[in-house]
């Protein structure tokens, strides 16, 4: 098990090549990885980051998948209201918080950006609803910028896997950005957030099935 204090280069360097060999692991058994958010459009991707919050991608897709293939746009949003776009989201966690963001984002994205999903990380995070995290997938997924959005999955896959030891998600993707390889971004964010969703889950993670289970130092993994 990787050492609880500051890393020494050592250390650093046992990392990086633990990465590597993860990443060739999960190239190989899925080369294109990619978000499971359903979206025809950035803004509709932009939408789904942001009613994903503390709820998972199939509720949010449930939902949202039959209004984006009817052409569900910043239009539609403007013309529906918080009381209506609520009506079709109630069952997505913290609902009514979500509805008054989507719109109050809208406005602001048609006022300041013509209605285009700007791709500067500060344009995004000044949205109404979107954080760090959000405006990473939205630069990673849409422009192909080389991101890490840190979510639970990212977060518990990496301590597991012994890249860090700190619990702040902003410390931890600036840790796994030390240690990615070039290239790697950003389909790191979706290996890593796929393996933690099947594979190393919070409860009972299938080490046993696991591609990475020789190389897995299993920190905080119990049994």
């Amino acid at each position: 098990m990787l050492p609880l204090k500051s890393p020494n280069n050592k250390t650093i360097t046992a990392r990086k090549q633990r990465l590597i060999q993860a990443i060739a692991r999960w190239e190989a058994v899925d080369p294109n990885p990619r978000c499971e958010l359903y979206y025809e459009t950035p803004y509709q991707l932009l939408v789904s980051v942001l009613l994903s919050a503390q709820t998972t991608d199939k509720s949010v897709n449930r939902c949202m998948e039959p209004l984006y293939r009817a052409g569900f746009s910043t239009a539609t949003v403007l013309e529906w209201g918080e009381e209506k776009l609520l009506s079709h989201i109630r069952t997505i966690g913290l609902a009514p918080t979500k509805a008054r963001h989507v719109v109050a984002m809208t406005r602001l994205l048609l006022e300041k950006h013509g209605g285009e999903v700007p791709e500067g990380q500060k344009d995004l995070e000044a949205l109404p609803g979107v954080g760090p995290k959000t405006a990473n997938v939205i630069r990673g997924e849409i422009f192909r910028y080389p991101t890490l959005a840190v979510d639970t999955h990212v977060l518990r896959v990496s301590a597991r896997l012994g890249l860090h030891e700190v619990t702040n998600p902003l410390k931890a993707e600036k840790a796994l950005l030390q240690l990615a390889p070039p290239g790697s971004l950003p389909r790191l964010h979706h290996w890593l957030v796929l393996h933690g969703r099947y594979v190393c889950k919070a409860i009972r993670p299938a080490c046993g099935t696991c591609v990475l289970a020789d190389i897995c130092p299993k920190v905080g993994v119990k049994g």
